[in-house]
């Protein structure tokens, strides 16, 4: 019998840090010193999928690049979701200055003004009536705060959530989470009661509906995929929560109207709705919260990642008024919960999307892009699909478009061959190059990576002969 245990995961989170593709591009890219400061951390660093070994060794951050110490400037367009406002904005790093001046740390059985401007700021824009807030120095351990306030005000503790989805790696987050590389084989036994449903996928429609060019056609599935989380929870009874990404940051989009069938079915078997927005929220997606798109408001939102303007983490549970059921317990009751840095460098973030306009531009550079890579996907074979909301956009790469063969060694191909050109972005599912540029990014800028993905494109096919 095959050990289990030593048998590759499926990727979805990266593409693979050990592949021949990646060894090749490191034998012709990497100097001395790169390879040195790459040995370093191998051998201090404990290692783990899509993080070991390093893809090179960044030197410089500033706006929406990155320089790593080979020389190579790179548009980043991935930046793990937390360079909305781009790296080292001034604004920001004045901000952090100050407050580290003023008051550098708050005890947590203190309250402090920093802490409560920003709860106060999150209440004013998240949607519908969240106003209550908790903050935590990592996305993942949010959504545990989450779940433990939705056990707390439903009496439940049963989760539904998708296969395929992140939402952390700690157990509790791990558990709720569909992916193999966070939950599988050498995690061990998770959290009980975490029922988990197939995602909407409209290209690749687990339920086998076909789509229409990558849209799906209602009039057939008859959103069966939300029809499902209702069916789960009527026959389960006692479900606590729904807990999901209102957009898949693989990407998928929801086919309209999904969560408000969701939205629904919560609130007809008593179960919370939990909006996983770490990686969309903050305007990614052209509006400030993705939620917005189809009109839903969640029981519990939870934020990360960009809170913190790239440069401090901080992450933070807004939730309905009704939901603070839990006084005489301790939910989070993290060192650095209230620390007054972070919470000024969030606040200060917001601030600066606002001021900037930077939720309107992702919405309108994020439909040029999206409209100009879809030109792309006419003339070039290889591209099966083009989805996405603002400037959270992925390029799925086929074999054959109608098959729908998923190319992965083209599209590590095309990655390899993009960042020689000075465009970095993360591959998902294997296949899918998934383009997510700081809300920052200019016209110009993404003409550029549309210039660097067409000819990486056309160069990847003709090594395949497609």
């Amino acid at each position: 019998m095959i050990n289990q245990k030593n048998q590759k995961p499926q990727l979805s989170e990266g593409e693979s840090n050990t592949s021949n593709r990646r060894l090749e591009w490191e034998e012709d890219t990497h100097n001395e010193e790169t390879r040195k400061v790459l040995e370093q951390d191998a051998h201090f660093f404990i290692n783990q999928t899509v993080s070991s070994p390093c893809l090179s060794v960044v030197k410089k951050a500033k706006g929406a690049c990155i320089e790593d110490t080979n020389g190579q400037s790179y548009l980043d367009f991935h930046g793990n979701s937390v360079h909305h406002i781009g790296y080292g904005h001034p604004d920001l790093k004045k901000a952090i200055s100050l407050q580290m001046d003023a008051l550098p740390f708050a005890p947590r059985r203190f309250a402090c003004d920093s802490a409560i401007e920003l709860a106060k700021k999150l209440a004013k824009i998240t949607p519908g009536d969240l106003s209550k807030v908790l903050f935590t120095a990592g996305g993942s351990d949010a959504i545990e705060v989450a779940l433990k306030i939705a056990r707390a005000a439903t009496g439940r503790h049963k989760t539904i959530s998708f296969w395929d989805s992140f939402h952390g790696a700690g157990f509790g987050a791990a558990s709720v989470g569909g992916e193999q590389l966070f939950r599988s084989h050498v995690s061990g036994p998770l959290l009980s009661g975490t029922e988990h449903v197939a995602p909407f996928a409209c290209y690749h429609c687990p339920y086998g509906y076909p789509d229409h060019n990558g849209k799906p056609q209602i009039e057939i599935c008859n959103s069966t995929c939300a029809d499902f989380v209702r069916y789960v929870l009527e026959k389960e009874g006692d479900v606590a929560a729904v807990i999901a990404e209102p957009v898949r940051a693989v990407p998928y989009i929801p086919p309209p109207g999904y969560w408000k069938t969701v939205r629904k079915a919560c609130n007809e078997f008593g179960a919370l709705l939990i909006f996983d927005e770490i990686p969309t929220g903050l305007g990614k997606t052209g509006k400030m919260f993705a939620c917005e798109h189809d009109e839903t408001v969640p029981d519990l939102l939870v934020l990360g990642k960009a809170l913190g303007g790239g440069i401090l983490p901080i992450a933070a549970v807004i939730a309905r008024a009704e939901l603070d059921v839990a006084g005489n317990y301790a939910l989070g009751h993290y060192t650095h919960e209230k620390n007054p840095v972070t919470a000024k460098a969030a606040l200060t973030t917001i601030e600066i999307i606002e001021k900037e306009n930077l939720v309107e531009n992702a919405a309108v550079l994020g439909k040029y892009m999206f409209d100009q890579l879809n030109l792309l996907k006419d003339k070039h074979t290889s591209i099966g699909d083009v989805r996405g909301l603002g400037l959270l956009i992925g390029v799925e790469m086929v074999l054959n478009k109608n098959q729908k063969t998923a190319a992965d060694d083209l599209a590590e191909d095309v990655l390899y061959r993009c960042l020689d050109k000075g465009l970095s972005f993360k591959i998902t599912m294997g296949n899918v190059l998934t383009l997510s540029p700081p809300l920052i990014i200019t016209r110009k800028q993404v003409d550029l990576s549309l210039k660097i993905l067409d000819q990486c494109i056309t160069e990847a096919e003709k090594s395949v002969y497609l």
